[in-house]
């Protein structure tokens, strides 16, 4: 049984049962079976489901940011904001997917050929809890367009999130088995990934669960994309507004209780502005306002659970224990539920354990950097590699943060966030294979040579040279 607790009351929200063998075992059968017909459905039926699908979470926006609320604390006003996403996400793949999947013509010496994308099968979503609607609606959307079929298994404390996304495909008209939650814990995934019926799995979460994911995918010999954790770097130079600077590093740290893997988390500053930078983001960090998530003027509400806020805050403990200072803030606050305040944490040793760890809620750690090789050092100064913020205006350094910050994305002069059109996934310990655009589409497809012979050759057409 999962129970969804409110983490700004600390009560029980509801209860949701888990899916006994047999259930799971029904669902998968149902997505092998629906995979075969389809893989055959045309363009045209597969948009038109997701643009149902668009519409579906449009008209019912209120309900389902109520229910995200709830269950893991976001403001409603950010769940709304998410919910529309997930609209613009399933839109994009409907209106822009189908030239993605037109066959490339591959030049060649002697005879003609083209490369074909075409679908492999049921895909195995693993989703974590933070953004409970979009990171399901990255998968999903080009899963349904490339002729796949999908199963989530949702986490724990999104059951009610996981549940209503099947509400609104199947509402859409999508056919029995293209796509299905799985309500079973995590201790029930790995038979899932070894059964043959699964021909991949995707998987958004922390670096442990990754690990365990890719072992067990690795030894089935399956396709694995992996969106980790992340500790991103948000650098601000000389040339940069500070004004617009500060007010996206107190949103990067504020935005959903700090839970984001692509937010800033290490402040990262040259040491002409780092003073008049500090000045202006500890002031914004300590205006923001943290209340009912449910309020219209709420900035931050709570964790998204008890455990949750418990561990960041034995993470700047940890952090003062080796000679940080905390300028303020990360304490907890005393009522019911998953709360703390706003922190930031100052002179943080480079060396020190929480500084290549990922603080995971509204806490910032801030570094002084004395150049652009020192701050890109600094950035790239941890084990992943996931997004970066960069703020100037010196072409120069815009190209030196490109070129070389180890990240799967970079932002320049805006915080970063993850969009339909752009590849989304990162580096090093920060998981590998990319999200939404074209490349978010390609990665579970089966990308076929088909190869004719010339006319004239036709009869020699089975060549000693083959391999």
């Amino acid at each position: 049984m999962f129970t969804s607790i409110n983490p700004a009351t600390g009560e029980t929200v509801a209860t949701y049962p888990e899916l006994t063998d047999a259930e799971v075992e029904k669902k998968v059968a149902a997505a092998h079976a629906a995979f075969r017909q389809w893989r055959t459905t045309d363009l045209a039926t597969r948009t038109a489901l997701l643009s149902a699908i668009a519409d579906r979470f449009e008209a019912d926006k209120q309900r389902l940011a109520e229910i995200a609320t709830r269950e893991m604390g976001k403001t409603l006003k950010s769940a709304v904001a998410e919910v529309e996403k997930c609209v613009a996400g399933f839109r994009y793949y409907a209106e822009h997917g189908a030239k993605f999947l037109d066959p490339v013509e591959v030049p060649m010496a002697k005879g003609s050929g083209t490369a074909r994308w075409l679908p492999t099968g049921v895909v195995l979503a693993i989703m974590p809890w933070n953004f409970p609607y979009w990171q399901v609606v990255r998968f999903l959307a080009p899963c349904i367009l490339a002729g796949n079929v999908g199963l989530l298994k949702h986490a724990s404390l999104t059951q009610g999130c996981a549940q209503a996304i099947e509400e609104m495909v199947t509402a859409a008209g999508a056919p029995e088995g293209v796509f299905a939650n799985l309500a079973i814990p995590s201790s029930r995934v790995a038979p899932l990934i070894d059964d043959a019926r699964i021909v991949a799995v995707t998987l958004t979460g922390s670096e442990g669960a990754g690990i365990k994911v890719a072992e067990a995918a690795g030894r089935a010999l399956k396709k694995v994309v992996l969106e980790l954790g992340g500790s991103d770097p948000f650098i601000v130079m000389p040339s940069a507004d500070l004004d617009a600077a500060a007010k996206a590093a107190v949103t990067a740290r504020i935005q959903n209780a700090g839970q984001s893997c692509i937010c800033g988390k290490r402040m990262i500053v040259h040491t002409d502005v780092y003073d008049a930078f500090l000045d202006k983001f500890v002031a914004g960090m300590k205006a923001a306002k943290v209340a009912d998530p449910m309020a219209d003027d709420t900035v931050m509400g709570p964790l998204s659970s008890e455990d949750q806020r418990d561990t960041v805050l034995d993470q700047v403990a940890t952090a003062q224990e080796k000679g940080a200072r905390l300028l303020f803030g990360a304490e907890k606050i005393d009522r019911p539920g998953a709360w703390m305040t706003p922190g930031v944490l100052v002179d943080v040793p480079l060396d020190d354990p929480v500084a290549q760890e990922e603080l995971f809620g509204p806490v910032a750690m801030v570094f002084r950097a004395d150049d652009l090789d020192t701050a890109i050092r600094i950035a790239n100064d941890v084990p992943f590699g996931l997004g970066s913020s960069v703020w100037t205006t010196d072409p120069a350094e815009r190209e030196r943060f490109a070129r070389d910050i180890e990240a799967g994305m970079t932002a320049v002069n805006q915080m970063l966030a993850s969009v339909p059109e752009a590849p989304f996934g990162g580096v090093k310990r920060s998981g590998h294979g990319r999200e939404l655009g074209p490349w978010g589409l390609h990665e579970f497809m089966n990308l076929k040579a088909v190869l004719d012979a010339p006319d004239a050759t036709a009869k020699d057409a089975g060549s000693a040279a083959g391999d």
